[in-house]
């Protein structure tokens, strides 16, 4: 996995420095990587702006089974450091930091990260997403006790415990699937009858002796005082509740865009992804979207690859057709 830099404090100097490219991409998971990988090799000035890690969200996944290549499968982790790797070869440029503004500005875009601003010709979101909250009592308080997106990083605290999961889509069976190894019991809270995931993992997950499931139900409330106690549940057929003894929580519900930063700049659905057309490119020419951020029908990292790719080849054109003069 790429190093995690230290992000120190700017100089008042260095705050008002800029710095010019012909492409910024914001974010580094799967998307943003292979961007990154397309761009340098059109030769592109460009420039990756990342706040944490690189890998995003794939890098917690305890293994992958659908990436194409690997027929045994590859650890979230592993995959994001050989993206990494590729990246680093063609010499990738990276500044550690949260941007914080992106503007429009006289046919070029202004990213200010951490003081800093970055001057770019063109400007790929990478962003991704972060995970729905179930916004219910208790939720907030118990946040990290007890209470965990990440199953990948925290599954190791709940050895010989009994924890739920809630959700029942690809994430939350395959994070079950991994906490068996684990916890004494793992119980899948669905609203449904029947599970979204796909269905050799729905098979796997049925068959598995430390997993149940509670039908049509859904979280009322998360009990504790210093950790987590017990879940109230409600059946949604008959509005029955049950409170329900345990040590862990596990979200997954799907996932909310990190979009915030162009939501006044382009065009974005009710739920906040970003709107593209088959280029990528958002309502805004030069900036488009790429991976989990985006309006999609599936988020995937094989397509978050993909959306990395075709940006970037979009990207490479808008900035040839707009600035005559650039080489490329």
């Amino acid at each position: 996995m790429a190093q995690l830099e230290l992000k120190i404090k700017p100089s008042p100097a260095a705050q008002h420095k800029k710095e010019a490219v012909d492409l910024a991409i914001l974010g580094g998971g799967p998307a943003g990587l292979t961007a990154v990988i397309y761009a340098r090799r059109a030769g592109l000035k460009t420039i990756l702006i990342e706040k944490m890690v690189l890998g995003g969200t794939a890098s917690t996944a305890f293994q992958i089974d659908n990436f194409p290549g690997f027929p045994d499968g590859i650890s979230g982790i592993e995959l994001a450091q050989r993206l990494s790797s590729q990246a680093d070869k063609l010499g990738n440029n990276i500044i550690w930091g949260n941007a914080t503004a992106l503007k429009s500005k006289n046919k070029h875009f202004e990213i200010t990260v951490d003081g800093k601003i970055v001057q770019a010709k063109a400007v790929i979101l990478a962003t991704g997403s972060e995970s729905k909250r179930l916004e219910v009592p208790g939720e907030e308080k118990l946040r990290g006790r007890g209470i965990s997106y990440c199953a990948t990083c925290d599954g190791p605290f709940y050895k010989d415990k009994n924890i739920v999961v809630v959700g029942g889509g690809n994430g939350a069976i395959e994070e079950a699937l991994f906490l068996t190894r684990f916890a004494n019991k793992i119980s899948i809270i669905h609203r449904r009858d029947e599970l979204r995931a796909d269905k050799v993992l729905a098979d796997r997950a049925k068959a598995d002796p430390k997993i149940y499931f509670f039908w049509h139900s859904a979280v009322q409330e998360i009990k504790g005082e210093n950790k987590v106690e017990s879940i109230l549940i409600k059946d949604v057929q008959n509005n029955k509740t049950l409170n329900v003894l345990i040590d862990g929580v596990f979200v997954y519900i799907g996932s909310r865009p990190n979009s915030s930063i162009v939501k006044d700049l382009i065009k974005i659905d009710k739920n906040g992804f970003i709107v593209t057309d088959n280029s990528l490119q958002s309502s805004t020419p030069g900036l488009f979207a790429a991976g989990d951020v985006r309006q999609k029908s599936l988020r995937q990292v094989i397509t978050a690859a993909a959306d990395g790719a075709i940006a970037a080849e979009s990207a490479r054109k808008y900035i040839e057709e707009t600035n005559p003069k650039t080489k490329i």
